[in-house]
């Protein structure tokens, strides 16, 4: 009995759930997984500017994940370890060669649910993802969308092929199977096109600078000129800037628009009340935030800090403030199906924390980026190391949520330094991360941008074509 009693509690708030699931099958499980989408890239999660009718919908219904962050790159192309990240649930430094098609993907997240009844489908990009992940859902749809053009039409395209699905399959009912969809479209990746009538909606001489922006980084980072720094010129100037948020604010939009009218045949397909959606992005952007605009660094509106709603049956309206990583919703989507987790996985599951039965899984977060940038937060402070130039960023973001006020060098911080680097490194061991927090010979800090013709070229992708 008192056995009993203990577990009460746990069941009581578990009962939404298990009801969804006990009325006819499983929950099908819906995953809006975008491509460079900041984690304050929607109107309801904190950019007024952003039209996002659709997705503010799960934010209104649903519980969000406010600080969710993938762990780390090895490359440039934050995009694939953090996608491999997701489907192995496994950390940045043990997950398999994302670009190996004969990598193991026995345990990839589509094998565990179909093994648990599910019937998986995959439509979106077709690099920089987990090809042999991929290869392993039941129906996989990759998309050529490498040109200007074809990206212009890639959310319609993807949403398409989705609604197809969805009317393809069975009449909902006891015997049909429930459906794991992953729904990734290369958006707002650059090239940031999307339809002439999502770009006449945002004019960028009224589109206002974050107070975060700068005409360039104050020091050297580690990869000042990967090629997503090469898409906007040095010095960052308001006016690019203001024109580059322009483009990416109408293909968030556009991606909306089109997520919707999958929204809309869930509904029309009688699977609206037994479905489980979640929107996350894959990784962040920086559009002008410290004079960076690409996804390699480790500000907190920079690059591995991501949006992450979960909405559906059972699935109370909260903002939940723990610490969690996208690799967290491997566990997570098993629970939701009853399937069994995969001993080596690292994620933690979130529906402890989306049922109220606890309001974290972790004490800190650690992100990484190389070996030229690591970081450790908890709930309130955030420290940032530069080993290979030797610079170090304390941050109260309890004040200071954009990172303006480096207290680093502040004495009475010592103290406070000395133990965020010390909880750095427990959470470097715990994940394999052998790299050295300090070097010999450290590199100068200051940088000086390359004048013209100096780099590699690379295509100015991230500036739109013009609309026609």
């Amino acid at each position: 009995m008192t056995q009993i009693l203990r577990l009460l509690p746990a069941l009581i708030a578990a009962a939404p759930l298990l009801l969804s699931a006990a009325a006819s099958r499983p929950p099908n499980i819906l995953h809006l997984h975008a491509d460079d989408h900041r984690a304050d890239g929607l109107r309801a999660l904190g950019n007024p500017l952003l039209e996002t009718p659709n997705l503010d919908t799960l934010v209104a219904r649903g519980t969000t994940f406010t600080h969710c962050y993938t762990m780390g790159s090895t490359i440039g192309g934050v995009c694939l370890p953090s996608r491999t990240m997701l489907l192995t649930g496994k950390s940045w430094l043990r997950i398999p060669d994302g670009r190996d098609k004969n990598a193991d993907a026995s345990n990839a997240l589509p094998r565990v649910l179909s093994r648990a009844g599910y019937e998986t489908f995959h439509v979106g990009k077709g690099g920089n993802e987990f090809t042999a992940g991929l290869a392993a859902f039941d129906t996989n749809l990759l998309h050529n969308d490498s040109s200007v053009e074809l990206r212009r039409g890639s959310s319609e395209r993807h949403a398409d092929a989705t609604i197809k699905f969805l009317r393809d399959r069975a009449a909902p009912g006891a015997a049909a199977k429930p459906f794991y969809i992953y729904f990734a479209p290369p958006v707002p990746h650059d090239p940031r096109v999307t339809a002439p009538e999502f770009h006449g909606r945002y004019d960028p001489k009224k589109i206002p600078l974050s107070p975060a922006f700068l005409p360039q980084h104050p020091f050297d980072n580690g990869e000042m000129t990967v090629r997503d720094e090469q898409l906007a010129p040095w010095p960052r100037t308001p006016d690019d800037t203001r024109q580059q948020l322009a483009d990416y604010y109408a293909c968030v939009t556009g991606l909306d628009h089109h997520i919707g009218r999958v929204l809309a045949e869930l509904r029309a397909r009688g699977e609206w009340d037994n479905t489980i959606i979640i929107f996350t992005g894959d990784n962040g952007l920086s559009l002008g935030e410290h004079g960076l605009f690409g996804k390699q660094n480790l500000y907190e509106f920079g690059g591995m800090h991501v949006p992450c709603v979960i909405a559906g049956p059972g699935i109370p309206h909260a903002r939940r403030d723990a610490l969690v990583y996208l690799m967290d919703l491997f566990p997570t989507f098993c629970d939701f199906a009853g399937a069994k987790i995969p001993d080596d996985v690292e994620g933690r599951s979130l529906l402890p924390i989306v049922q109220g039965r606890a309001t974290k899984v972790r004490d800190v977060l650690y992100t990484a980026y190389r070996d030229v940038q690591r970081a450790i937060r908890d709930d309130r402070w955030k420290l940032i190391r530069y080993p290979q130039v030797d610079r170090t960023q304390l941050f109260d973001l309890s004040t200071d949520p954009l990172e303006l006020n480096n207290l680093s060098a502040d004495p009475a911080h010592a103290a406070r330094v000395t133990a965020m680097t010390a909880l750095l490194r427990t959470e470097m061991e715990r994940y394999a991360d052998a790299a050295p927090l300090t070097v010999a010979n450290p590199k100068p800090a200051a940088w000086t941008p390359p004048k013209p013709g100096e780099l590699t070229p690379t295509k100015k992708a991230g500036k739109a074509a013009k609309k026609t």
